[in-house]
């Protein structure tokens, strides 16, 4: 396997296409078709499904795929570590975050580290955790800056802390729980446990989204197992909305509700702290891949400012 077979392979499988994976690695598109069908027969078994929809990968192609993926890491990091001897003068960085999350962050981290790094070229993709843990896999991500995973932490992956944010109950104004709840030292709200919401219609953002994993695993720490999920949503400020008029219950980072932009503000209460209810923001990248000069003063200027 070339370089070359690797990347139309990986370029093929990425657009669905030929037609497109074509005019991104500007060849022609019988020229890029012949080079796929001869890589098919020389490893003597399809790679690709051609289907009415487009081109999908076989089982053979999935596990072409993501060796295609880690070798084409390997000689880009190689590229990387030799253009280090530039000293910062050229360079590339390809980051991840989430959407929310870089409003708050990149703002405060980028004009410092232009300032010090104005020839790196950088890449900033934005989307929610599992697409970001992805995106280290297949080596299109050098690292990202999310919220780890509050359980089970991927075995391929570090997840570097930076800091801890704890979860709040959101909940109306009038809600009769909010009787329930006890001012105690050390908590910024009335503390409520959780396990009061067992029945409580709950608002819930999609499974794909970290807020919504660490909301599974507070809950289930307070014994509830199958939650009563009135509604889902994307956007935890909807959510807050529609909790400020008494359509719910919802559990969020209290940094979060914070700088929520609804008028209507939710009621807050504090989670004790024998459920853990936070969650991490780190660096998360790679085991034992190889991390540029530009990575690490992204890496340490993120530090500095934001931890």
């Amino acid at each position: 396997m070339t370089r070359r077979e690797l990347l139309y392979v990986k370029t093929v499988s990425d657009t669905k296409s030929i037609s497109k994976a074509a005019r991104q690695l500007f060849i022609s598109q019988p020229s890029l078709s012949q080079s796929i069908q001869r890589i098919e027969e020389n490893l003597g078994t399809p790679l690709f499904n051609r289907t009415t929809g487009g081109l999908t990968l076989t089982f053979a192609g999935e596990r072409y795929y993501h060796t295609a993926s880690q070798i084409l890491k390997m000689y880009e990091d190689f590229e990387i570590e030799i253009s280090d001897i530039n000293n910062l003068k050229t360079g590339r960085i390809h980051m991840g975050t989430t959407d929310y999350l870089g409003t708050l962050i990149l703002p405060s981290i980028l004009p410092r580290f232009r300032d010090i790094c104005p020839y790196i070229d950088l890449t900033i993709t934005e989307a929610n955790s599992a697409e970001l843990e992805q995106g280290l896999l297949d080596g299109r991500l050098d690292f990202t800056i999310m919220h780890a995973p509050k359980d089970q932490h991927h075995p391929q992956l570090n997840y570097e802390l930076l800091a801890r944010d704890p979860f709040v109950i959101a909940l109306s104004p009038d809600h009769p729980l909010l009787k329930c709840a006890i001012k105690k030292a050390g908590y910024e709200f009335p503390v409520l446990d959780i396990a009061l919401l067992k029945d409580e219609p709950l608002l819930m953002l999609h499974s794909k989204q970290r807020i919504r994993q660490v909301t599974d695993v507070i809950l289930g720490r307070a014994g509830i197992h199958q939650p009563n999920i009135s509604l889902t949503l994307k956007n935890f400020e909807t959510a807050q909305l529609l909790v400020a008029q008494g359509l719910g219950i919802t559990l969020i980072p209290r940094q979060y509700s914070s700088r929520s932009a609804v008028q209507k503000q939710p009621a807050f209460c504090s989670i004790d702290k024998k459920y853990d209810a936070c969650w991490d923001r780190c660096i998360a990248s790679l085991k034992n891949s190889f991390l540029s000069k530009a990575d690490q003063m992204f890496i340490r200027i993120t530090k500095e400012l934001v931890s």
